[in-house]
């Protein structure tokens, strides 16, 4: 990416208002040409291992407008860039690959189980309980770890209902998110090659969103 993007995202968060935000539009319709040309590349290198079917580069990418309406935090405008890549785009409801440019080091690229109903929980807890090898083989796998060491989401400080604390796999039973995080340097992040890294995050987050999705969705439309 070019590193006028991070530069206009710190400005902005230093001035998040309407006013300066339209004087400096020029600014920000450049970021947004480049995120979308780091997502168009993305696209086109995914498609060749995953099917995405015809998704768009709008699809993907997220408003940077924030939404206000229930927040105590007034500023109009998000920090980061961000895009969801994965069959369906944003707006699919599955796991997607989740990239977030953020200046200061705080980029990354992400996916796992997040906004999960009750259900879903339900399932994967079953899923769990039933056989946690198929998971902990992807997750606890050297190179995987290796690129995703961060590990974010609310885990339960009690038992959940219906297991025993002695369960052996009662920590990832407790979890009510699970998602992986790798972070990327701002150097990193305007680097030429910044594309084909996040291109090898997604080759390995991969295998791990393909099981979560199998367990939240589409395992249900197969019983």
């Amino acid at each position: 990416m070019d590193f006028k993007t991070l530069h206009f995202l710190s400005q902005l968060a230093e001035n998040n208002n309407r006013d300066w935000f339209q004087e400096n539009r020029k600014l920000y319709d450049a970021a947004k040409a480049d995120m979308e040309s780091l997502v168009g590349y993305l696209i086109a290198e995914v498609g060749k291992f995953q099917d995405l079917g015809n998704l768009q580069v709008k699809e993907c990418l997220l408003r940077i407008n924030r939404d206000i309406r229930f927040s105590k935090n007034k500023a109009p405008y998000k920090n980061h860039l961000s895009a969801g890549i994965g069959p369906g785009g944003k707006s699919s409801g599955k796991i997607d690959y989740y990239l977030h440019i953020q200046p200061n080091d705080q980029t990354f690229l992400g996916g796992g189980m997040w906004e999960t109903t009750s259900e879903q929980i339900a399932r994967f807890r079953q899923e769990i309980d039933y056989n946690a090898d198929e998971l902990k083989a992807i997750i606890q796998d050297k190179e995987f770890r290796g690129y995703y060491p961060e590990i974010s989401g609310d885990t339960l400080k009690t038992v959940p209902k219906g297991y025993s604390k002695e369960h052996p796999e009662i920590e990832l039973l407790k979890r009510k998110q699970l998602f992986f995080i790798h972070r990327y340097t701002d150097k990193e992040v305007a680097s030429k090659d910044f594309g084909k890294m996040v291109l090898k995050g997604i080759q390995l987050l991969k295998p791990f969103t393909d099981y979560m999705n199998y367990v939240l969705y589409e395992q249900v439309t197969e019983e």
